[in-house]
């Protein structure tokens, strides 16, 4: 199966679910066409995964992690049999190259493969490649931009592999970011004005990693993934309280800890959370032409904590909200909305998997 960053544009399609694989779980979305023009959230939930079965983005247990999909298809109560996954960015070579817009498809694909061996640092025998037209080039009108994608085909099938394990399809495999990016995009363009002219950092704060991207009208004009995240946090409770990773997890996400947790754990824990965020947006400012963000967004299961917004809105002198991406949707019958806000920043990738269903 192909790297796809396009295959279901444009097509009417039947029921497909986001199914995003982290090193600590597993979370599903499934979307559905509300009323006017929306969409509705029919579903959503996520399983654990034993420690070690998916390590730095990698399958290292296919039977633990297939075992983990098919629970999890099982609690969600999707009847829904096509899947749309992604490969972390860090697995993944992107680059925009232009080529010659009279080229037709064959020839097209034939120059593609021949750009994308000079960017590739691995055979091509053992690559998934694909592409997909971004539009006219900028500079001149009878190019156009093109962004090829290519990753190494054993991690690619790994995925695929756990997925028909579990009695599913796999239709679509996006990257993270951009599947992030899709989620976020629809959230900015609910904005007054559809945030012309409003520069958006959205920081992705995960277990391990902080992916960081930068949005203006629509492009992205800066990203960087930063070693930082929430494992530390849930890692000090662990060891401080004797509890296991997952009731850690709970617990960190509720605040039911004891009373010395804030000053003891959560306080450094935030202070350097803040630090990261600071020295991003420093960093943004020292390597690119801008000056200036208007809005910081927060997502990831780390977002919620309580406190995070506030120092991070106070370090940085800049608006900072948690953000949601199901923000504006229906919501289905089984969706409990008081826990979904909670649960919601955690599933930006999911649910911009799941947007894949409607290109």
């Amino acid at each position: 199966m192909a790297l796809d960053l396009a295959s279901l544009l444009g097509r009417k399609n039947p029921p497909l679910f986001g199914l995003d694989i982290s090193s600590l779980d597993i979370k599903l979305v499934e979307l559905s066409e509300g009323s006017n023009k929306s969409y509705r959230l029919e579903r959503y939930a996520s399983e654990p995964l034993p420690k070690g079965a998916v390590l730095d983005g990698n399958i290292e247990n296919i039977e633990q992690v297939t075992e983990a999909v098919r629970k999890l298809v099982k609690k969600s109560g999707t009847s829904a049999k096509n899947v749309a996954m992604a490969m972390p960015a860090s697995a993944v070579i992107t680059k925009k190259i232009i080529l010659a817009g009279t080229l037709t498809e064959q020839a097209l694909e034939v120059q593609v493969e021949s750009e994308a061996s000079q960017y590739i640092p691995f055979s091509m025998d053992e690559v998934s490649l694909d592409f997909c037209v971004l539009g006219p080039a900028a500079n001149a009108e009878e190019d156009i931009e093109v962004m090829l994608a290519a990753s190494r085909k054993e991690k690619i099938e790994d995925r695929v592999a756990v997925i028909q394990a579990a009695g599913l399809q796999a239709k679509v495999m996006d990257i993270e970011s951009y599947a992030a990016r899709a989620a976020v995009s629809r959230l900015i363009d609910q904005q007054a004005n559809g945030g012309k002219d409003q520069i958006y950092a959205v920081f992705q704060v995960g277990s391990k990693r902080t992916y960081i991207f930068i949005i203006l009208n629509g492009e992205v004009i800066y990203e960087r993934e930063q070693q930082f995240g929430g494992a530390q946090l849930t890692q000090d409770i662990v060891r401080n309280y004797g509890l296991s990773a997952e009731e850690a997890e709970i617990k960190k996400k509720n605040g039911d800890l004891p009373d010395t947790y804030e000053m003891e754990l959560l306080e450094p824990f935030l202070e350097s959370a803040a630090l990261e965020v600071t020295r991003a947006i420093q960093f943004f400012f020292t390597s690119t032409p801008y000056t200036r963000v208007d809005q910081i967004y927060l997502s990831g299961g780390c977002a919620v904590i309580p406190g995070l917004v506030d120092i991070i809105a106070e370090r940085t002198k800049i608006s900072t909200a948690v953000v949601s991406p199901f923000k504006g949707m229906e919501l289905g019958s089984g969706v409990n909305e008081k826990t979904l806000r909670i649960d919601a920043p955690a599933y930006m990738v999911a649910c911009g998997l799941a947007l894949r269903r409607f290109g």
